[in-house]
């Protein structure tokens, strides 16, 4: 598909975010502290590709923030401005790595691609993986087009969108629970299986544009609106509501998010279930409450994907909330409202 194996030379650069590829022992645990050039020099380079290394911040994923993605956005953005860069590899902690490859996805218009990797075993591990992860991710930067935010890692090729990390510890931590893998890598060539489907990319958000607070807050047996109200009252702009099931809670949450819409803040709908869609099945609290209550449903968005969407939305300049939740819509993707029947039918496949 979107790829090519001819040898002309290449120009990759790696921006170095930290994250356990860029981590030390520190006598009581790992810490992010190796430099981008540190971390690049354990790795091998593909024939024709040419490196160059940008150190924008360095630390553990855990630890990110919404200026430190818009910093890493912009980055992203002033590197592909030289048309003689061939593509970007960003070295990111696994924690959260999910969140900002989507976020960087979401305002992504080049054809060029961006590619994020990392490790799950420490810099200078012996059986470390960032070396190998990290070479890979330079041979699909040099080579494929067209493709938007990948996410490589363990000899595999993901989409930004979608992708989240479903092991902690393992080789292979990240997949789509809701879909396929891109490609994959092997035998000295990338082999590309799908292209990832992407809403039209946003622009950037305006510079100085203060970051909205978006919170997450999780519905479980027993759940009622105490945490919901209080990310309200802490001046979210945003909540991200997960739901048990295919997006469920309370009549009594129902209620909560309603008021809170009616407040100005915007609710996303999504599910704390690992694969599948939120979906308009159950009343007495139910998806139907809920998105009757103002919720906007995720679609097959996560939570932490789920928050990014929100957030982008947030960012942009829209003339209406109207125009805002529309723009929601999209980022979120996929079926707003799926057939209740269906949606229980392929539940129960």
């Amino acid at each position: 598909m979107k790829w090519s194996r001819d040898d002309r030379p290449r120009r990759v650069v790696v921006i170095s975010t930290g994250g356990t590829i860029a981590s030390r022992w520190t006598g009581s645990g790992y810490a992010a502290d190796a430099s981008g050039d540190d971390v690049v020099a354990t790795a091998a380079v593909p024939d024709h590709v040419t490196v160059e290394v940008v150190d924008l911040f360095n630390v553990n994923s855990s630890r990110m923030t919404t200026d430190r993605q818009l910093a890493l956005l912009r980055a992203v953005h002033e590197t592909l401005a030289d048309p003689g860069v061939d593509g970007v590899v960003v070295t990111h902690g696994t924690d959260t790595l999910e969140e900002s490859a989507f976020f960087v996805d979401l305002h992504h218009t080049d054809p060029r691609p961006v590619v994020f990797t990392g490790a799950q075993r420490p810099f200078g591990a012996g059986d470390g993986d960032g070396p190998a992860n990290l070479y890979d991710a330079l041979q699909v930067a040099a080579t494929v087009r067209g493709l938007g935010v990948l996410v490589v890692f363990d000899g595999l090729v993901h989409a930004a969108r979608g992708t989240v990390k479903t092991k902690t510890l393992a080789s292979d931590p990240f997949a789509d629970p809701s879909g396929e893998r891109v490609g994959r890598l092997g035998f000295g060539r990338v082999d590309i299986d799908r292209e990832p489907v992407r809403p039209a990319s946003i622009p950037l958000p305006a510079d100085g544009r203060p970051a909205p607070r978006v919170d997450i807050v999780m519905h479980h047996s027993d759940g009622d609106p105490v945490l919901f109200d209080a990310a309200v009252a802490a001046g979210a702009r945003g909540v991200v509501l997960v739901g048990t099931g295919a997006g469920n809670a309370t009549p009594e949450i129902a209620a909560a998010v309603a008021r809170a819409v009616d407040q100005g803040v915007h609710v996303v709908l999504s599910t704390r279930v690992s694969a599948g869609p939120v979906a308009e099945v159950y009343t007495g609290g139910g998806a139907v409450d809920l998105a009757a209550a103002g919720a906007v449903l995720a679609g097959t968005l996560r939570p932490g994907q789920a928050r990014i969407a929100l957030l982008a939305a947030l960012l942009a300049d829209m003339p209406s909330t109207e125009h805002r939740t529309a723009l929601l819509r999209t980022l979120l993707g996929g079926p707003e409202n799926p057939d209740p029947a269906v949606a229980v039918a392929a539940a129960a496949a």
